[in-house]
């Protein structure tokens, strides 16, 4: 028959090779496509959060070192404890208010007391390596290198989280030097003296002035309801946060000239200094709010210090230097660049100021805080959705 004739069996041999060609082809593309690729690498965090989460960590692996160290100096009955247990009261704070809902079990959970502190470290985190025996010198170091990467991150960070930073920084700082003075180590051998990664403490060049033609308008208002803000609505809210500061400068000038007769000799030197600073202040503020097309109130007269002020000038000098730290807060969270590396040490001015009377620069300087409003530190770990209250919102 046709069907057997021999001269078709090649034929057949071909077309079914080419027809389990074909099915293996489909196989193969079906198992491919099929094949899950792999997933993208995450993305980095942003940098804000970044060095929010490393703000957070150092101030928990400090606060267990103080901890440990008030311990130290209670069974040893050092003169000076107190120290170390203020320290722990502003670590804490300063950890509630970096803490996120995302950290439901943030670093290591443990008690102020668990983790002693390296005996002379002075790398930026305290919990890197522990030994038996804490020491004032040590935690002063590690706390003021702290300081030093909260003002370095606060420099690049967005403006909320660059406030917080510094304020936290800055009391970082201050607190450091206490503790070095309880262990009559001498400031100046701390990490942040002379730190090149931190603001210059003095006077910098004034802003160039705006020009008409830079200024259509002096006070442009801010973006509609739930949209950004304009570039020019954002000069203004920062030329008025300039403005604000201008006036506290000001005031101060005012008061330090009616406090000067009133002070003792021992106070009067470092009044006239900080008089000085104050009027350095005061122009640099005027001309970087004429450069972001705010007009700010000329010097007036006088100001209303009260009776008070006048029966004890030097805390009413406190009371004074304390106000000027949420007006720079204001502008640190509102500029950026050089105009905020100004800001910054500004703020570490007021608040060493504000220190020098004995008034309190509270755990985050430059941030008004409500401390019952701020989340509690988690006492054990717990799951990923637990808690529902955010950071203190700068």
């Amino acid at each position: 028959m046709k069907e057997d004739d021999p001269e078709n069996r090649p034929k057949l041999r071909y077309f079914r090779y080419a027809v389990i060609s074909f099915t293996a082809l489909i196989v193969l593309s079906l198992g491919f496509s099929l094949i899950p690729a792999d997933p993208p690498a995450p993305a980095d965090p942003p940098i804000s959060e970044q060095a929010r989460a490393a703000a957070l960590q150092d101030s928990l692996d400090l606060r267990a070192a103080a901890g440990r160290l008030s311990a130290v100096a209670a069974a040893r009955g050092d003169a000076n404890p107190a120290a170390a247990d203020q320290t722990v009261t502003l670590l804490t704070l300063q950890a509630r208010a970096l803490l996120s809902t995302a950290d439901s079990s943030p670093a290591e959970d443990v008690p102020a007391s668990a983790t002693p502190l390296p005996s002379g470290q002075s790398g930026p985190a305290a919990g890197a390596a522990t030994t038996a025996e804490p020491t004032f010198a040590g935690l002063a170091s590690a706390l003021s290198a702290s300081g030093v990467q909260r003002l370095t991150d606060a420099a690049k960070v967005d403006g909320g989280m660059a406030r917080l930073l510094a304020g936290a920084g800055t009391a970082q700082l201050l607190a450091a030097e206490d503790l070095a003075a309880a262990a009559g180590v001498a400031a100046e051998t701390l990490p942040h003296s002379g730190s090149a990664a931190l603001p210059a403490a003095g006077p910098s060049a004034p802003a160039p002035v705006a020009t008409a033609s830079a200024c259509p308008s002096p006070l442009p208002a801010p973006g509609v309801a739930g949209q950004e803000p304009t570039s020019t609505g954002t000069s203004a809210v920062l030329g008025s946060a300039l403005s604000a500061a201008v006036t506290i400068e000001q005031q101060s000038m005012y008061a330090y000239q009616a406090a000067l007769p009133r002070l003792g000799a021992g106070d009067a030197p470092a009044a006239e200094a900080f008089l000085g600073q104050h009027r350095e202040l005061a122009a640099e503020a005027a001309a970087y709010a004429l450069a972001a097309c705010s007009t700010p109130q000329p010097q007036q007269p006088g100001f209303v210090l009260g009776p008070d002020f006048l029966a004890t000038p030097g805390d009413g000098l406190a009371r004074l230097e304390s106000e000027a730290l949420p007006a720079y807060g204001d502008v640190i969270a509102r500029a950026d660049g050089g105009l905020r590396a100004w800001a910054i040490a500004a703020l570490q001015s007021a608040a060493r100021r504000t220190a020098h009377w004995n008034g309190g620069v509270g755990p985050v300087p430059g941030l008004l805080l409500d401390q019952d409003q701020l989340p509690e530190l988690p006492a054990s770990p717990a799951p990923a959705s637990a808690g529902s209250r955010g950071p203190a919102r700068p």
